[in-house]
């Protein structure tokens, strides 16, 4: 580095001032700052799409599982359905040879194959909804007939004409039953009335 004439410094292998390369490199480090700005906003906007995708990913996926499960679970309740159908024929063939005053031994196995179904649907959460003494719960009971009766409460479940099961919070079966209704009787007289056109 020397000093020229005028007193600058200037590069010496250029013969040009030291300030227009410092300002050459004073715009090259702006134009580099710019550029690494651009690219840090443009990878921070691909971050953030990469976020939202693997956010929505996983949205997807657990709506998937949860598909999935309903349709295992819609699978599972029919096939139990079919197995409640079973129990229902099966209860009506055991009071049959029970009536028929059959063996000992045939009513005791017919009774232990019973336990078996039983305990199938208890191990698969299948439990019977209450029904006689409890009020009336269109959720989980199909009313099909009345009683005319003043001894409960009115919508009180009186009968079971068929059992009704739940799987878990779900009704499997829902219950066949009959309900009160209180009797209304009409204590108005009209006998002793005058019709107001015979008045004097």
């Amino acid at each position: 580095m020397v000093e020229d004439e005028e007193g600058k410094i200037v590069a010496e292998e250029e013969g040009r001032p030291v300030e227009e390369d410092l300002e050459a490199l004073r715009t090259e480090l702006q134009s580099v700052k710019d550029e690494l700005r651009r690219a840090r906003e443009s990878s921070e906007g691909g971050l953030n799409k990469l976020k939202y995708l693997i956010a929505d990913f996983d949205n997807y996926r657990k709506q998937m599982d949860r598909q999935a499960a309903s349709k295992a679970e819609s699978a599972k309740a029919e096939l139990l359905l079919k197995f409640l159908n079973i129990r229902d024929d099966y209860l009506r063939a055991l009071s049959v040879a029970r009536q028929g005053k059959s063996e000992p031994v045939v009513i005791e196995g017919l009774e232990g194959i019973l336990k078996n179904i039983d305990s199938l649907l208890s191990s698969e959460d299948v439990r019977e909804i209450e029904t006689v003494g409890t009020p009336f719960d269109p959720n989980v009971h199909d009313a099909i007939a009345h009683s005319a009766t003043d001894d409960v409460d009115e919508n009180t479940v009186t009968a079971e004409i068929r059992k009704g099961y739940m799987l878990n919070t779900r009704v499997l079966r829902p219950s066949l039953v009959e309900i009160a209704k209180k009797i209304v009787t009409n204590n108005v007289s009209d006998t002793n009335k005058e019709p107001d056109n015979q008045r004097g």
